[in-house]
Order: C-alpha cells, then structure tokens, then sequence
C-alpha cells in the first residue's frame, strides 16, 4: 500500500463558537462551542434527538445557525454555502450513485472541481488503495457488500483532501462484527494519513474505541468534553456516567472533606469514602458512581484494603458469553428500592465461582473506584 503524503490543507483547526439553533420553542442546539485539533478524532456521542447531528450538520453548511460562528483555519465559514467549504461528508445511507462505477462515485468530487482527467485517475487509485479496494474499480454499488459500499463512500469523501471529514453514523447500517472490523479500519486510516474527522454516533462503544476525544451531547448542549478514559472514568455528572457505558448510582450526603477524599454517607451504603474531583462542601446531596465491572464478589473471611462490604442477595443472572452480569439486593434495601439494586460484571473464566439466585453474598469495591458525580 502507498504512503500518503500529507499537504498542507490535508488537516485543520475548526472552531465552533457559540452556535445556536432553534425550531420554533425547540433549542436543537444551545450555546455549543468546540475546538477541533488537527489530526484528531472526535466523536459527538450523544441519543437520538440530542443535536449532535444539527451540529454536523452546521459545520458542514447544509443548516443555518441562528447565532455563533464556525471557523476552519482562521477562516470564518458560517456564511460560506456547504459546496464551498470544501469539506467531505460520508452519511450514513453512504449516498452512491447506484448507475455509477465505483471509480465514477469515487472522481465525482474531483469531477465538480475540474480536476484534470489524468491527476483524478492517480488520486481515484490513491484512495482506492488507501481502503483497499482495488481492483473494484468497474463494479457498481449493488455489486458491493455493505462493507465495500461504506469503503467507497469514505474513498469518495477523502478524494480530494478535504481539510475535515464528518461523518454521521457510517457504520449504523452495518452488522456488529462488520462495524466493529469498520471502526478498527477506519481508526487505522484516520491514523496514517492524518485525517481530522468529527464522528456522530449514540453508540458508546464506537465513541469510545475510536475517538481522541468525546464531546457527550444532550438536549443541544455538550455535557462533557474529554478523552475516553476521562469520559468513563471520571464523569462529570450523572447523565454522562449513566449514558456512557453502565453504571450504578447512589444517592449520598457528604459527611466530611479531606483532600480529594469525601466520606459520605448514603441511604443503601451507610458510611463510605470516595473520591471527588471537584471542590465540594460538607452537607451536599451527591450522587455516587460505581462500574459494574469494579464490584467484586468478597470473601466471608475478610476484607480485602480500601474495599467496602454490602451483605446482598442474587437477585437476577445474565450469561453474556464473555461476561455474567449479576443482579444483587443489598440488604436492609426494598424490592421497589432501585438504588438497593446493584449490577455486577464478572468475566467468565472456567475456574470463576458461579453463584446461583436467592444465594446470599457480600460484595464490594475499592474505594477509589467510587466517583462523585
């Protein structure tokens, strides 16, 4: 495979500031500003209905903000029509030309800016090459797996050397084990030749595996910005804890501060200590997260340092293949009490101990595991 080279409109900074939109009494999109670096990867992860499409959307000129700029390289774009801002696009229905030759959709962006015949032939084989398509040049797209299709889309949005790439859910349409092999080629490309791309998606896992960084959307704004482990490991509030990945959430009040460490005290934990990355008071209401796959099954025997212990009872079991989730009922909890229901992972290893419903068990965690949200 050829090395690319990278131009020096190859990548950008991009700066969204302040962008606003509205339908009627509706705020799609409230007050959001985001820088993108060059070379990065950032997902806009977010549910359905959450703006994170309207805000593509704007970058990419197909809608008008109603305030705020847009900015690539200096360069003020928000009036600029979308065929002049010189930016490629993969959507997530990959939008070919179904009487087309997979090299005629690929050369259609060079088509439209006259490139001459004999460079747009040289830069189709690039971009073929580059997603491993060659070969393919004749076929049309109902001659194409879903997988190749989605490859021609991508090769056609990266033709011409836009100096972003956005991407609104590409690889929804897709099968688990083709998207996962997608995002995995896909970060691979991005990586070699450098590519600055904004990705749209409301699936955590992608967001996570691919992103440099994540902006976490909802109801038009960014709750959280940061890399995926900030995202996971320490979110900011309770919607992006619960939205990212699996969690359970307990109510609290802080009892005492020291340093970055609180004691709290909580109506299904009693008294326990977890870590606050943010200046907090005592006597607060907090809310406290603990991943699944942080708790432990505990030994009767003892505690091991800097775990807490909850007696419990199994309430539920779900084998997963690679994982059992556990359900357990803390003890001196309600059966309509959802804080006293707590979700454990545990990986399945052939001499992993397997508990059965009804059984009762102490669980727990470290404490540092134990983030204020």
């Amino acid at each position: 495979m050829a090395t690319a080279t990278n131009h020096p409109n190859d990548t950008a900074r991009v700066s969204i500031d302040g962008i606003t939109k509205t339908y009627g009494d509706l705020y799609a999109v409230r007050d959001v500003s985001l820088e993108i670096r060059e070379h990065e990867f950032i997902s806009l992860l977010g549910p359905s209905g959450s703006g994170k499409t309207t805000i593509l959307m704007i970058l990419a000129g197909f809608v008008q903000a109603d305030s705020g700029s847009v900015r690539i390289d200096g360069q003020d774009i928000t009036r600029i029509p979308p065929y002049r801002r010189n930016i490629g696009m993969v959507f997530q229905n990959y939008a070919l030309f179904p009487h087309m030759t997979v090299a005629d959709n690929v050369g259609y962006p060079l088509k439209m800016r006259h490139t001459p015949r004999k460079e747009a032939r040289r830069m189709v084989a690039d971009a073929l090459e580059t997603v491993q398509l060659q070969g393919m040049e004749l076929r049309r797209p109902s001659q194409l797996s879903g997988g190749q299709q989605q490859r021609v889309a991508l090769a056609r949005a990266m033709v011409f050397r836009p100096p972003i790439l956005l991407m609104d859910e590409p690889l929804g349409a897709l099968d688990k084990k083709l998207r996962e092999h997608m995002q995995l080629e896909l970060k691979h490309i991005q990586e070699r030749l450098g590519i600055t791309i904004l990705y749209v998606t409301h699936d955590q896992e992608e967001a996570l595996s691919m992103s440099s960084r994540i902006a976490v959307v909802t109801h038009g704004r960014i709750e959280h910005l940061g890399t995926a482990v900030e995202i996971y490991d320490r979110p900011d509030n309770q919607f992006v804890a619960d939205f990212v990945g699996e969690t359970n959430i307990f109510k609290a009040e802080i009892v005492e501060c020291r340093g970055d460490m609180l004691q709290l005290n909580g109506p299904c934990l009693g008294r326990i200590r977890a870590r606050a990355f943010r200046q907090l008071e005592v006597g607060g209401e907090i809310h406290l997260a603990v991943r699944p796959e942080k708790i432990i099954f505990l030994n009767r025997a003892g505690v091991a340092d800097g775990h807490c212990n909850y007696p419990g009872t199994v309430e539920d079991i779900i084998f997963l293949g690679d994982i059992t989730k556990y359900y357990i009922r803390l003890a001196h909890s309600s059966p309509d009490d959802t804080e006293g229901l707590v979700v454990m992972k545990v990986q399945n290893r052939l001499d992993a101990r397997r508990y059965t419903r009804g059984e009762k068990v102490d669980i727990g965690w470290n404490e540092l595991d134990a983030t204020i949200v």
